[in-house]
């Protein structure tokens, strides 16, 4: 009898020791699955770009108005999970918003002055784009506008964008070398109001970016200024150092400098950086 229960014993513990054989791959095989798993779900918040998932808001200068809903419906469609939202104004009052705390992600401005004066709120800004002023005047030029000369004419109802507004500077930089005296019928706190009165007929010419001059060519006429009497805009970009999305602001701010935000923002007139 003893004999027998020894046997027994064996074959028992072999048959353990079988079945222990077996399930080692299987736990090794479900132990793979769950790192898989972990993985999946730590990189749920990327899109397929590989760009983080976030609702990021955009202040921009006014003159970037088009431009950006376009370039920005475009990025929207090549990096889904991301959501641009724009908020345009004169690059003054953009700054006031920052300095102020308004949340935000990204600062694009019309001049380097404005955004080196937030050098405590942003993180390092890079030039964008550049641009020039042109006299836009109503449609038909009806006064026979030709030239900066000619806005010193007391006859001629001239609006300019105001002093502390990076146009409204351009424009008195660009005047005043050439020592030409003109007197605006009202100053106002973005190109684009610049624009509106004239496509209004409120105003007879105005100082305005090339590029505005061109979302509006059915509505104004835009006469050149020669580059010798003109002024290079420059617009740098640059992260909010309270953004909640640091990682998916710089990458919008690095698709602008390549080649695919650069194709829209030449293709509206803006010069290269």
């Amino acid at each position: 009898m003893p004999r027998i229960l020894t046997t027994r014993r064996t074959r028992r513990t072999a048959a353990g020791l079988l079945a222990g054989a077996l399930l080692i791959p299987v736990l090794a095989a479900c132990s793979g699955d769950d790192s898989k798993d972990t993985t999946t779900a730590a990189s749920a918040g990327s899109s397929e770009s590989g760009v983080p998932k976030a609702d990021l808001t955009v202040l921009a200068a006014a003159s970037l108005t088009d431009v950006f809903k376009a370039a920005g419906a475009a990025y929207e469609k090549t990096h889904p999970g991301t959501k641009l939202t724009f908020s345009f104004a004169g690059s003054q009052e953009l700054a006031a918003q920052v300095k102020q705390g308004a949340p935000a992600d990204v600062l694009v401005t019309a001049d380097t002055k404005t955004m080196d004066g937030l050098k405590g709120d942003t993180n390092d800004p890079k030039v964008i784009a550049k641009n020039r002023l042109v006299i836009a005047t109503g449609k038909g030029n009806p006064r026979k506008i030709d030239n900066l000369k000619d806005l010193a004419d007391t006859k001629i109802k001239v609006v300019l964008a105001a002093p502390e507004v990076p146009a409204g500077r351009y424009s008195r930089q660009i005047l005043d070398a050439r020592k030409i005296d003109v007197k605006p019928v009202s100053q106002e706190p973005s190109v684009r109001a610049v624009l509106s009165k004239i496509e209004l007929g409120e105003a007879d010419a105005g100082l305005v970016y090339k590029t505005d001059a061109a979302t509006a060519e059915d509505k104004v006429v835009a006469v050149d200024i020669p580059d010798d009497q003109n002024a290079v805009a420059s617009y740098p970009a640059a992260s909010l150092k309270g953004s909640k999305h640091p990682a998916a602001a710089d990458a919008f701010l690095t698709w602008l400098s390549g080649p695919q935000g650069q194709k829209y923002l030449q293709d509206a007139g803006f010069q290269k950086p």
